[in-house]
Formats: C-alpha cells, sequence, structure tokens
C-alpha cells in the first residue's frame, strides 16, 4: 500500500511541479518589479493601447480590442502588489498600488478624451457587457491570475502573460468607465470599476498565492519593530483588498445560482397547455431580497395552482424568494404597461384561436434576448419593457405577418429624437425586420 503511494505521488511531483524549470528567485523578482512603474515609454503604450480599445469598443470590433489588450501593460503593477505582499516588501506594495492608481486615472482620463470628442455615441454589445460582472469574470481572473505568474517565474518565457492580459480583460473595463463619464450615465462607470476591481483583486491574490507556494524568502528587518509594523501593515492591505472581494464573489455566485434555480422552475413547473410564460423577470436586491416576477398568457391559473406553485420553489432552492404572477387584465388601479402587453397579446391570441377553429394556443416564437440590463444602463428611467413577436393578419392578402412590438414606459416623457434612436437601437439589436415601439408613460 505504501509503495502505491509513494508511486502516486511520485508521479504528481514529476507531473505538476513548479520547482522544476522555474527562473532564479532573483530574476523573477526583478522582471516584476521593472513592469511596475508606469513612466516614460510604459505610459505612451498604456494611453495608445486605451485609445485603440476605446475605438474598439466604440464601433464594437472585437479584433482591435483584443489588439489593444495585447499591447496593454496593466498587468505590471497588479502583479506587482501580490509579489510586494508575498515576499513582505511594504515598499514594493506601496509602489505597486501607487504605480496601478495612476495608470488607472490615466486610463479613465484618456478614454474620457476620447469619448467626449467622438461623434459615435451609439452603445456596443461590448460596452454592454463591461458593465454586470458576473462569476465567469471572478473564475476568468483567479485562473488567469495564476497561469500568468506561473509564466513570469517560468525560465522561459511564453505567450501565456499576453493571451492572460486578453483573458482577464483589464482595458475593456477602464474604457467603458470612461464612456460613463463622457456620457453622464453612472451606471456605466460604477459597474465597469466593478468589474476592473474584481479582475485586479483576483489577479493580485493569485500572484500571492504562487509566490507563497514556491517559498520565495521574505523579505527581513534588523528593526524587529520595523518588521512587525511592516507585517501588520501588510496584513490590513490583504484584509481590506481580500474582504470585498470575497463578498462580492459570494454575491455574484449567489445572484447566478437564483437565476439558475429561477429558470429551472419556471421551465419544469409552468409548462402548462393553453397558458404560457411570456415575460420573465429576476430580481435580486440586497434590501427587497429574491423576487421573481412573471407575466402570463392564456388561461388563467387559479389561487390553488398558484399555491402549489409557491409550496414547490422549495425543491429548487427558493424558498426565499418571492413569486409574483400577473395574468390578465385585473387592473387594481390604472392599467400600466404589462396590462397593455397583455391585452394586445391576448387579442392576437384570440383572434387566431378563433380562425382556427382551435383550443390549441398561440404558438408565439420569441426569439427575442434579454435587454433589462442593456435598457436599465442607457435608460435609468425605465419602469418596463416587452418585446414580442405578434402574428397578424393583412386583410387585403389574406395572408399572416410577423412584427416585432415593443412596449415600454419610462417615468418621463420621451422626446422625439430618443424615441427614434430607442428604435433604430432594438430593431437593430435583435434584427428584427420591422419593429413598432409604443412608449408609455
Amino acid at each position: 500500500m505504501n509503495e502505491i503511494y509513494q508511486a502516486i505521488r511520485k508521479f504528481l511531483q514529476y507531473r505538476f511541479s513548479l520547482h522544476d524549470d522555474n527562473a532564479e528567485e532573483a530574476d523573477t523578482i526583478e522582471s516584476i518589479r521593472k513592469n511596475v512603474e508606469f513612466k516614460g515609454a510604459n505610459l505612451w503604450t498604456l494611453i495608445f493601447a486605451i485609445f485603440i480599445a476605446s475605438i474598439g469598443l466604440n464601433v464594437n470590433s472585437t479584433a482591435v480590442i483584443i489588439g489593444a489588450m495585447l499591447i496593454s501593460p496593466l498587468m505590471g503593477p497588479i502583479m506587482g502588489v501580490g509579489l510586494g505582499i508575498g515576499i513582505n516588501d511594504f515598499e514594493l506594495v506601496k509602489k505597486a498600488i501607487r504605480n496601478l492608481s495612476i495608470a488607472t486615472v490615466i486610463s479613465i482620463a484618456t478614454s474620457t478624451l476620447y469619448f467626449w470628442i467622438t461623434p459615435l455615441h451609439n452603445v456596443s454589445s461590448e460596452l454592454l457587457s463591461r458593465t454586470t460582472p458576473s462569476i465567469w469574470d471572478v473564475f476568468i481572473a483567479g485562473f488567469g491570475g495564476l497561469a500568468g505568474v506561473i509564466a513570469a517565474t517560468r525560465k522561459e518565457k511564453s505567450n501565456t502573460i499576453p493571451g492572460v492580459a486578453i483573458a482577464t480583460a483589464l482595458m475593456p473595463p477602464l474604457c467603458t468607465a470612461g464612456y460613463g463619464l463622457a456620457t453622464g450615465n453612472l451606471y456605466f462607470f460604477v459597474g465597469a470599476l466593478y468589474l476592473y476591481f474584481i479582475n485586479s483583486v483576483f489577479i493580485c491574490v493569485a500572484t500571492y498565492l504562487i509566490i507563497r507556494y514556491l517559498n520565495f524568502h521574505q523579505k527581513e528587518f534588523e528593526d524587529k519593530a520595523y518588521e512587525k509594523k511592516v507585517r501588520k501593515y501588510i496584513l490590513i492591505i490583504v484584509l481590506v483588498t481580500a474582504a470585498p472581494s470575497v463578498y462580492l464573489a459570494y454575491r455574484i455566485v449567489d445572484h447566478s445560482i437564483f437565476e439558475n434555480n429561477a429558470q429551472a422552475f419556471i421551465d419544469k413547473e409552468l409548462n402548462y397547455d393553453n397558458t404560457q410564460v411570456i415575460s420573465r423577470n429576476f430580481r435580486y436586491s440586497n434590501t427587497k431580497g429574491k423576487e421573481i416576477d412573471l407575466l402570463l398568457l392564456g388561461d388563467e391559473l387559479d389561487t390553488t395552482e398558484i399555491a402549489s406553485l409557491k409550496k414547490k420553489m422549495g425543491k429548487y432552492k427558493l424558498e426565499n424568494a418571492k413569486l409574483k404572477i400577473r395574468q390578465g387584465l385585473n387592473a387594481k388601479n390604472e392599467m400600466d404597461i404589462s396590462q397593455i402587453r397583455t391585452s394586445i397579446l391576448e387579442a392576437v391570441y384570440k383572434n387566431d384561436s378563433t380562425k382556427k377553429n382551435s383550443n390549441k394556443p398561440l404558438a408565439i416564437n420569441l426569439p427575442i434576448p434579454d435587454l433589462g440590463n442593456e435598457l436599465k444602463t442607457l435608460y435609468p428611467n425605465l419602469v418596463s419593457y416587452s418585446i414580442h413577436n405578434t402574428r397578424f393578419m393583412r386583410l387585403d392578402t389574406s395572408m399572416t405577418d410577423t412584427l416585432t412590438l415593443a412596449v415600454v414606459k419610462f417615468d418621463r416623457n420621451m422626446s422625439v429624437p430618443e424615441r427614434s434612436r430607442l428604435q433604430q437601437w432594438l430593431k437593430t439589436r435583435i434584427k428584427a425586420d420591422s419593429l413598432k415601439l409604443i412608449i408609455t408613460n
């Protein structure tokens, strides 16, 4: 038994050891330390890379964004923070944080300048994707950071670090933050900085873990009191940096799990012959808790059926979530946007059912993506929305046709140019041949 254990251990050490081909410790530290400083060529490279990335985001070009990330030097100070914490070098930590702060401010200022002077102000999908971090961003930053620091400690350098720069995407969030400042969109600015913060922290933590695994020598001081003070400051920095990231990571994971469970609950439990779920919204809030908001079309569910659905939520770990079901035109106060939408779709439903003399529900194709986050980011005063493909009969030709109907509600009046821009953006975003926009207040 002991021989088998030793054989497995030897195999694992041979295959997974990071000590065989690692560079000299001094060379690795010097290499990372050299890339911490932002001045001269490094600084100009960063500025030009920010301009390139901003243009790529502006014209929605993934290739241009990747090119900008390849030449970006932002990884240097982030890895420098992790290295400094790992080897107990407080001066390196301070230098790296100072240079990272300078690089961040200059990057945001550069992208703000570009988006302020550019004639193109349409929001692309590349920009929007940098405003809402997900659990995958946490994993990418963590694994990317591990790959990056392992590559930095090897004798033979590879193309791993440029690949990490692309995967972890440090520059696009900074450019998106600049766009938020240039356009006065606080959601863009905060969301993008949030993503940048997550990426930076987890790359830093990954660097620290590998440095400690490789047993880099920690800095010692002749003055033991000063050494104790430095260790205390480093511990405070680690806790202050890591604690928010752990909390943010937990929130992201919990949010993703909630949405996946809610989706599974709807798909399996609300599968009726004569009732369709035509709108689903998942709300995740620190103050209001979790809520599943559904709009149904077709035969209305009675109170017994709704109570049964609520009982089944526990099977999907949704016992703490609130289920809100809206159906029909049972208005309690004034008719809102959801009821307008329901009335339109019910009319189409009944018309088609009468024409075919069939009790089967209307088969409405709904290849419409969830645009809730995008619309809320673009229009903070948005209250609710609905986008659906509707079949209608042409009386002149007796043929059926399809129209994409978008009904949105705002808490203020929209100008004619704003309405036109919104209609054009929706039509382009969902690739609709024809789109009818209805705006209510």
